[in-house]
């Protein structure tokens, strides 16, 4: 394995009271947690997963200047780039000791001047990434196809208003999951980039959501033939780049799966910032899909509450990671999915030991975050608080309702004879629970 990183260590566990900055002070791989009777190591609970297009591509440009860090990985061609990116993310993931890694096609081999050229530089890539991947064990979350970058792309893909775009996309899909076939990956994104629209002056949108689930069910249908056994996902994504994305939330993708009967193959792949522009917390979407069945894996890391757009920044809010990994137990942890770094160093952050010092503080924060979650849960007291505020639904009438046996006149009569009821009313002590979370989070 070739050194890129010549001056970085392997990342160990030196626990919280070490001052060395290459190392884990939260995040002990092989520790066990009982984390609601799972009982699996923090590696096995959590399935850190590398981005490919920030880590790998991602320069610092942004729409005010052009790249800061050099991605270049000392090449002098696209072939040789894509090979040397291969060499280096492994040694990446190698000295953090992350076992996953996440794609698009493009982040891969960049486009050629024809699909056919594209699509052969492709392979010669990922032929390198199954080599590593023989000489690891290093595992392939999930893949996606880049369908949103390439200037055929300016009115959407699946969505696209043209038949030759539309048919153009389903070509990078199948590939994309031929590809992810051949590397052991068990799930397929669909991340919806450019599939929207900015006004319905000249939007078909019927159309182009029937047309948008088409491409779906076809992709399902070519990818259980070839052998995919895995998970399909959607990433819900709002605002951004159209105006108005039709994956906007996590209720709304799952409107739109349950609507088209494509809910037995998909599931949800939730991204804390993409919750943040909708105007949601990170734990509501996941509570969303969760309460759905949809539940499915994590795009790992933060927005700034004072930009308006997808900042991609490395995760170390640790309030959202604690009830993240809270809403990840409850849902019986993951089974195909993981916790994809989503993520970018800063375009201030520039020097290649920035890439270590990114992922030991999202590695770390996640950890935190395991470790408040399992002790919220053996603590009990939020748990019990809850169960004991919604206590009247297991007798009496509310027991009635629930199994189905209650009419609206028998509600009149319950009203009627009980008379006014603020005063069966009990304080729902936000606050109350807010103290307890902070004494858990701040007594490990």
């Amino acid at each position: 394995m070739g050194e890129f990183f010549k001056d970085i260590p392997q990342i160990k566990y030196e626990g919280k009271s070490s001052k060395n900055p290459l190392a884990f002070k939260f995040y002990n791989p092989d520790e066990v947690l009982h984390c609601g009777g799972l009982g699996k190591t923090m590696r096995e609970q959590m399935k850190f997963a590398l981005s490919w297009w920030h880590t790998m591509c991602g320069d610092g440009a942004d729409m005010f200047g052009r790249g800061t860090a050099d991605k270049g990985w000392g090449s002098a061609s696209d072939e040789e780039k894509s090979k040397n990116k291969v060499l280096a993310a492994f040694e990446i993931m190698d000295k953090l000791g992350i076992d996953y890694f996440c794609f698009h096609d493009r982040d891969v081999s960049p486009d050629y001047a024809t699909l056919a050229e594209s699509n052969a530089k492709l392979d010669a890539a990922v032929a390198v990434i199954e080599e590593m991947q023989a000489k690891t064990g290093k595992k392939l979350l999930w893949g996606t196809a880049n369908c949103f970058s390439h200037p055929r792309y300016m009115h959407g893909a699946g969505t696209s208003p043209s038949v030759d775009v539309y048919a153009f996309a389903g070509a990078q899909i199948k590939k994309a999951l031929e590809i992810t076939v051949k590397l052991g990956g068990n799930g397929y994104v669909f991340w919806g980039g450019r599939e929207g629209y900015e006004t319905l002056l000249n939007t078909d949108m019927g159309l182009e959501l029937d047309n948008l689930a088409r491409l779906m069910k076809m992709a399902v249908e070519y990818g259980r033939s070839i052998g995919f056994k895995g998970d399909f996902y959607v990433e819900p994504k709002p605002k951004e780049p159209t105006k108005h994305q039709y994956d906007f939330d996590s209720a709304t993708v799952i409107g739109f799966l349950n609507k088209y009967g494509l809910d037995k193959d998909f599931k949800l792949n939730i991204e804390a910032n993409h919750a943040t522009l909708a105007m949601h917390t990170f734990q509501h979407e996941l509570r969303v899909a969760r309460e759905n069945g949809m539940f499915g894996s994590i795009d790992a890391n933060q927005g700034d509450t004072l930009l308006g757009w997808d900042t991609d920044q490395f995760p170390t809010n640790v309030y959202d990671c604690a009830l993240c990994m809270y809403e990840v137990i409850k849902a019986g942890g993951f089974t195909n999915g993981g916790l994809n770094f989503d993520s970018k160093a800063r375009r201030g952050s520039f020097k290649p030991e920035d890439i270590f010092y990114s992922y030991i503080a999202g590695m770390d924060a996640f950890a935190l975050g395991l470790r408040i979650a399992d002790k919220m849960i053996t603590d009990g007291r939020i748990d019990s608080f809850t169960a004991d505020r919604y206590a009247g639904w297991k007798q009496g009438l509310g027991k009635d309702i629930i199994s189905g046996n209650a009419k609206l006149a028998d509600l009149e009569k319950f009203a009627l004879d009980k008379g006014e009821v603020f005063d069966s009313l009990t304080s729902g002590r936000q606050e109350y629970l807010e103290n307890i979370l902070n004494e858990i989070m701040f007594t490990l």
